[in-house]
């Protein structure tokens, strides 16, 4: 106990020494919440880091249609020490040196750009000095504006609207300033042999199911989702990455398909429950390069639509199958709190 008191009191004279310095400083010990918290060294998995953050990451998603993230938390996981896919480490960024408006002369973040964005596919902007792209509006058939409102553009580059990332450039991301995506939450409730609702031991309360894909990326269960396409609605973007990557659209025969079609296209045209629009805290996320989403729920109420089609995973996904909605089940990045909302919503076990 007295070499727990005595290390708190010289990581906290440190600490102190190297805010008032303005320097970046990173400590991990047992107990002790560091500048950054300390990720897994899988880079990609998060979901164990946000659960005991209460004041952080879990505050974006206090509630449910039309919420727009808090500002007031520095974002975590778009700080990770070593970028998602490399080896590159970003430049230390404590909490109070995140947001843009604290003078930080000594601020050096490191430059990155993954080389398969450096090729030029086609779903990615070319270099900033090749192009002139138009921020803050839809420029052509690409969409630059941001849920979290207009932002800072310094040195012909794009502001990361949360702050300071500790790397500069694009990483994995393919556009510069918002990348947008869209996560379908498909779901069904869970019922017994007589078609009546199974309810929760514990809670009483009757049990949802969602499609859940394991990402091949990581390993770790998900919602399915992807990136809005160019001039794309959001709505299409939807139905497609569903379609896609939970019944593997792509794959099956012409006589099939239009079956999957068809009663893919009666759920969701239904009315869907937008359970979060805003900026992600995402491994990818950069200075110049952050991801945001549309997050929707569709339910299949009667049972009788999507949950009576065989799922099957699609080239992104692993495995797909319908997973009880819990709170023990854990999710790849925010996904289990986008499902806390959508069981509050339908008042369902979690």
């Amino acid at each position: 106990m007295v070499q727990f008191l005595l290390r708190r009191h010289w990581i906290g004279r440190i600490r102190l020494a190297l805010t008032f310095l303005g320097l970046p400083y990173t400590v991990c010990s047992p107990g002790l919440r560091s500048a950054i918290s300390c990720l897994s060294t899988h880079p990609i998995r998060t979901s164990q880091t946000i659960r005991p953050i209460s004041t952080g990451w879990c505050n974006l998603f206090m509630t449910s249609v039309g919420t727009m993230p808090s500002s007031a938390a520095p974002h975590v996981k778009s700080r990770c020490p070593e970028y998602p896919g490399s080896k590159i480490q970003r430049f230390p960024v404590p909490d109070d040196k995140v947001d843009w408006s604290q003078d930080w002369p000594l601020y050096n973040p490191v430059s990155y750009t993954d080389p398969l964005v450096v090729k030029k596919p086609v779903w990615a902007d070319p270099d900033i000095d090749a192009f002139s792209p138009q921020f803050n509006t839809v420029d052509g058939a690409v969409d630059r504006t941001s849920f979290e409102g207009s932002y800072k553009i310094e040195n012909g580059r794009p502001l990361n609207p949360h702050g300071r990332t500790g790397l500069s450039g694009r990483g994995l991301l393919g556009r510069w300033g918002p990348n947008h995506a869209a996560d379908p939450i498909v779901t069904r409730w869970k019922v017994d042999g007589e078609g009546e609702k199974v309810q929760h031991s514990e809670s009483k309360q009757p049990i949802l199911q969602f499609v859940s894909i394991k990402r091949k990326d990581c390993g770790e269960w998900a919602i399915p989702g992807g990136m809005v396409d160019p001039g794309e609605q959001v709505s299409l973007t939807l139905q497609r990455e569903f379609s896609e990557e939970a019944l593997n659209s792509l794959a099956v025969p012409p006589s099939e398909r239009a079956e999957i079609h068809k009663r893919i296209t009666k759920l969701f045209k239904s009315a869907g429950f937008e359970v979060y629009k805003g900026y992600v805290d995402d491994p990818r996320n950069t200075d110049n390069a952050w991801m945001e989403t549309v997050a929707v729920n569709f339910h299949d109420d009667s049972g009788n639509s999507v949950s009576e089609l065989p799922l099957q995973a699609g080239d992104d996904a692993g495995q797909v199958q319908w997973v009880d909605v819990d709170s023990s089940f854990p999710l790849y990045a925010s996904h289990s709190h986008f499902l806390e909302l959508v069981a509050k919503e339908r008042k369902a076990h979690w």
